[in-house]
């Protein structure tokens, strides 16, 4: 039975460790030129509704690492439920592809996605989460923690999709988890209620940035205004501004924190120059391991 990846909670805990270990594992193959053709003769579709650097990069460089191939195919080339049904399109594509990834804007869209396929369905992306990319941040923290568990993370800025997947994978991970937004930009409610429901780890929401990082391990932000939210980046930033990754905001935090941002970055935005390029930074560690995760996931569903 084919098995999709929409959002965190699709794992269970153990199912996340594991891919945390192989994740490690295919790291260190990839770094010592071993290959590691887990998913040769395998191909994935990559639907974009959304464009991104890091994901069609690291999904495109996973397969080929893993001796499969990947196709991107752009807004113009589908038009996803406008020139063509979802539904239709995931048919088709699972007729040519062992898996498809999809960025893109709606959550529905990737839940129709892996409604109607046949293959396994990644969500590389939606509104809603951002799945793939705090599972890298989590390896990142293991790397530089020692340890995922026993740690204060905390999140500065926008409720977004970023900020839903740090609130699931905390339904399935032990850790304190505060995030710093301001009034009317909290994440999504219902998602905060399942994962509190768990009991598995303390989340805490605040509108005092200072609060939200005092004695933190790691400090996490990323962008005011994502991508379709153009028009409010102006009033954003001053909403957001108190909100800026910055020395003063660093200097109540733990003297060893890290701070990671998923990228891209808006300099002198949500952080600055200093931060991110500064002692404290691991952002492109962060990014490199989207490949790795990315792998793991990728052997995890289409190895079948």
């Amino acid at each position: 039975m084919k098995k999709d990846f929409l959002m965190i909670t699709d794992f269970s805990a153990d199912e996340i460790h594991d891919l945390f270990k192989l994740a490690a594992e295919l790291k260190e193959k990839t770094k010592k030129g071993i290959e590691h053709h887990l998913l040769k003769g395998k191909t994935l579709a990559m639907l974009f509704q959304k464009p991104s650097t890091r994901t069609r990069v690291s999904f495109e460089v996973g397969m080929y690492q893993l001796g499969g191939h990947a196709l991107y195919l752009s807004p113009a080339e589908v038009g996803l439920g406008k020139r063509e049904l979802t539904a239709d399109v995931a048919r088709v594509l699972s007729r040519f592809n062992d898996g498809i990834m999809a960025r893109v804007f709606g959550h529905d869209i990737v839940e129709g996605l892996a409604k109607y396929a046949s293959v396994p369905v990644i969500n590389g992306l939606s509104d809603l989460t951002h799945p793939c990319q705090i599972l890298g941040d989590m390896l990142t923290v293991q790397e530089h923690k020692g340890r995922m568990t026993d740690l204060k993370i905390a999140y500065v800025g926008d409720g977004n999709n970023v900020v839903n997947s740090w609130i699931n994978i905390a339904a399935r991970v032990p850790f304190t988890l505060s995030l710093g937004c301001p009034k009317g930009y909290e994440p999504d409610a219902g998602l905060l209620a399942n994962a509190r429901k768990q009991g598995l780890s303390s989340i805490t929401v605040t509108p005092d940035p200072v609060d939200a990082v005092k004695n933190a391990d790691v400090i996490y932000t990323d962008v005011w205004a994502s991508m379709g939210q153009e028009e409010e980046a102006e009033a954003r930033k001053k909403i957001f501004k108190p909100f800026q990754i910055n020395k003063s905001l660093l200097s109540h935090a733990k003297k060893d924190c890290i701070v990671l941002h998923c990228l891209p970055a808006h300099r002198g935005d949500e952080i600055t120059d200093e931060v991110m390029d500064g002692p404290h930074s691991v952002v492109f560690d962060e990014a490199e391991n989207r490949l790795h995760i990315q792998k793991a996931i990728l052997v995890k569903l289409l190895a079948r």
